[in-house]
């Protein structure tokens, strides 16, 4: 079973599955974050949805260079949560499933590609208190135990 963090599903109300790939980036005790300007602010760990016919590794290099602007290697899956939030990109109610990695950041090719994205570097133990979700916060505390 999967862990779930935040609201509880509504009674009655659909979801769609959306199963996304995201990534604990650590450079000292530092982490490699995305800060989601629009409609936000929202700090993330960078990542995103899988398109149709891509693998988890492949989405995830593409969404953290998206979302970041840099290049990863020798990503591991270290874990996976869900919760259940409505996406107004996508106008969409969604049970996200959320498969974490960590990986270790390369190369900075250049800003972020996707709009209203911006990477940021911030202390592990600032990001455990400033990420907007749960899920996320929990992985980053893992990650300072010992991921």
């Amino acid at each position: 079973m999967i862990r779930r963090f935040g609201e509880s599903p509504e009674a009655g109300r659909t979801y769609t599955r959306r199963i996304g790939v995201y990534s604990l980036l650590p450079q000292g005790n530092r982490l490699l974050l995305t800060c989601q300007t629009e409609p936000g602010p929202d700090l993330q760990l960078p990542g995103g949805g899988i398109d149709p016919g891509e693998s988890p590794i492949t989405a995830l290099h593409r969404e953290v260079y998206e979302e970041t602007g840099w290049l990863i290697a020798a990503p591991r899956r270290v874990g996976a949560f869900r919760r259940f939030t409505f996406m107004p990109e996508y106008d969409l109610w969604a049970e996200k499933v959320c498969l974490i990695y960590r990986a270790r950041p390369v190369r900075r090719l250049g800003p972020p590609t996707e709009a209203f994205h911006e990477a940021l570097w911030m202390e592990a133990t600032d990001a455990v208190h400033l990420l907007g979700s749960e899920g996320d916060s929990y992985f980053a505390q893992r990650y300072l135990q010992g991921l």
